[in-house]
């Protein structure tokens, strides 16, 4: 079963292993490891600022990932969310999709957004298309954006809305629940 827990102080140092891991880092806009000092900041602010949440990704009660929402705009119902799994026993397996559903119920029911968007990597096919299936439609793409490796980067810019996650809300949890993998 999968479950999103609010992030806490017992997550700071997990998160910081795994935004360094080989599973995330790649994924992540800035591949250099995150120095102590510079998670810690990060970590802080996370807790304390009302415009961001994050939670850690739970699988049978095991820490399997994190997700974020970030930049809440309470004026114009928006935000941005990042996800991420860092134990490689989740992939394939629904847990991201499950995540996400969850985080969307927090972002459109608890938030009470209009808007939630997000960004990946060009190369992150599997990102995009599991976005793609919840119901978030690319609303651009900002070519070459990064450089990695000496080559250039796209990035993909996708958002889901209230009236569509309505749309599909029911079903989508549906089929989670069919696999197990919510409550």
């Amino acid at each position: 079963m999968i479950d999103l827990v609010d992030c806490a102080e017992e997550h700071r140092w997990l998160l910081r292993e795994w935004r360094n891991s080989d599973l995330v880092a790649p994924y992540m806009y800035d591949r250099e490891p995150i120095p102590r000092d510079a998670h810690d900041r990060w970590y802080t602010r996370l807790l304390q600022r009302v415009d961001r949440r994050g939670w850690v990704i739970t699988m049978d009660g095991t820490p399997v990932g994190a997700c974020f929402i970030t930049g809440h705009d309470p004026e114009h119902h928006r935000a941005i969310f990042g996800l991420y799994l860092a134990d490689p026993s989740t992939r394939g397996r629904g847990v991201g999709g499950a995540a996400q559903y969850l985080l969307c119920e927090k972002a459109f029911d608890e938030l009470r957004l209009h808007k939630l968007c997000c960004e990946a990597l060009g190369f992150n096919e599997q990102a995009i298309a599991m976005y793609k299936k919840m119901g978030f439609v690319e609303e651009g793409v900002l070519r070459e954006q990064l450089l990695r490796d000496e080559e250039w980067v796209d990035v993909h810019l996708l958002a889901l809305f209230e009236r569509a996650w309505s749309d599909q809300r029911d079903a989508l949890a549906e089929e989670l629940r069919e696999r197990g993998l919510i409550s």
